[in-house]
């Protein structure tokens, strides 16, 4: 009986590290059976809010509402677009994880500078990998219609001032850089940025450069 209980009880201790470390980084997919709800204010740049139900760890599908608003003229967009999420490749590691994601969708947009509704493509992929203490994270989503074509590049580097336990509050200090096509921002928008979550609730808030607010909430259930 011992070397069974031994075993259960390493496998117990790499889920819960698993699910320590995995919360630190956004991800379109939980856990399977799980949902995610995400919501972010993106410097006064972009809007958006998700929602994605993963009937299997490998995949999740929902859709989700992007407002951009160009800092370099008056041009504003609304998209609204249902998605599918694949994680491509897992590496789970002693003491780290790393993941590719890809994700595909489409919807409809509106604009003021166009009349009525425009049908528009979406694609995206992210590539992140984390320990308890630092992750990195690159994000890219590409978004083509007859009226306008724009990618949004995010990549982002955390640490964490101590090692936490799941069912302590997690403390991040990330740093930001985001770029936008398409003649909605010049230059590279950085953050900086405090991120902190417990369990299934996640929340990170700061300020660019330029002083705008950058935050974002996540919930899993």
């Amino acid at each position: 009986m011992m070397p069974n209980t031994t075993v259960r009880t390493a496998v117990l201790l790499t889920l819960l590290g698993t699910a320590a470390w995995t919360a630190a980084i956004a991800k379109p997919i939980a856990f399977a059976g799980g949902t995610t709800l995400m919501g972010e204010y993106g410097a006064g740049t972009m809007e958006e809010v998700q929602g994605f139900y993963a009937p299997s760890h490998r995949y999740s599908f929902g859709g989700g509402y992007l407002r951009l608003d160009s800092d370099v003229d008056d041009t504003v967009l609304n998209i609204t677009y249902a998605r599918g999420n694949y994680l491509l490749k897992r590496w789970n590691m002693a003491a780290a994880q790393a993941n590719v994601f890809v994700w595909g969708g489409a919807g409809g947009a509106s604009g003021n500078d166009f009349s009525g509704q425009v049908f528009t493509g979406y694609a995206g992929g992210q590539v992140d990998y984390e320990t308890r203490r630092v992750y990195g994270s690159l994000k890219s989503d590409f978004y083509d219609s007859s009226e306008f074509t724009h990618r949004i590049d995010t990549l982002q580097l955390g640490v964490a001032p101590y090692a936490h336990e799941y069912d302590q509050v997690a403390v991040w200090l990330v740093v930001q850089g985001r770029t936008y096509t398409g003649d909605l921002y010049r230059g590279t928008e950085w953050a900086a940025l405090l991120r902190v979550f417990k369990g299934s609730i996640w929340v990170e808030a700061g300020v660019t450069e330029d002083g705008n607010l950058q935050s974002m909430v996540m919930v899993n259930f």
